[in-house]
């Protein structure tokens, strides 16, 4: 691939990521609540979601989504449902300074895999993800030459990215709740889960485009 294709395709992906959603906001709490090191869990499930994303695009899934209304309203639903249950949970959260200090210093609780796992979940199960790549990667890709090792260039990209700026959210998180009164903490968390409320309505209302 030449090198003003994945320069411009980091470009864009850098301005997608970095625009808070879903993965980004988990990143920030988990950094908030577990700090840097165990929030590499998230970060992970979160990569490894950006892989089954581009791989699905690549064999075809994306295209089935975008043709099938039933299965598009099934994930679309199950990803609302998911994103509303995380949200409801940190509006709950008490964010007292203790509890998160400690958590930091790895004495919370929140094992590694279930951090992983609300990440990858949280990813895997939105539809617009894989309508998006599906409308996006093919923009990068040249028809004339093999096409699986071009998805897998971008999507070590994409996923090298997304591992680097969610790193910056979880640190700004970890350092942030050292310096927050008790109250700040939980509007920390109270602000997270309001919007990943808000990506859960706006998931529920989002519709496939008329094929």
């Amino acid at each position: 691939m030449h090198i003003a294709t994945l320069l411009a395709f980091a470009t864009v992906s850098f301005i997608g990521i970095a625009t808070p959603g879903p993965t980004v906001l988990l990143a920030l709490t988990n950094g908030s609540r577990y700090g840097v090191r165990r929030a590499l869990a998230g970060m992970i499930g979160a990569v490894l979601s950006d892989f089954v994303l581009i791989g699905a695009v690549a064999i075809g899934l994306g295209a089935l989504l975008a043709a099938s209304e039933f299965w598009f309203s099934l994930l679309k639903w199950a990803g609302a449902a998911y994103l509303a249950f995380l949200g409801i949970m940190m509006l709950r959260s008490k964010g007292t300074i203790d509890g998160m200090l400690k958590a930091n210093a790895g004495q919370g609780k929140g094992t590694l895999l279930s951090i992983g796992m609300k990440s990858f979940m949280v990813a895997v199960t939105n539809p617009k993800g894989y309508l998006f790549f599906s409308a996006f990667l093919p923009q990068f890709i040249d028809p004339a030459a093999p096409q699986m090792p071009q998805y897998a260039v971008l999507a070590l990209l994409f996923a090298s990215l997304d591992f680097a700026i969610m790193f910056g959210y979880a640190a700004f998180g970890s350092q942030a709740v050292r310096f927050l009164k008790t109250e700040g903490t939980k509007w920390l968390e109270r602000a997270c889960g309001g919007a990943l409320l808000a990506l859960a309505g706006s998931l529920a209302l989002y519709r496939r485009a008329a094929s």
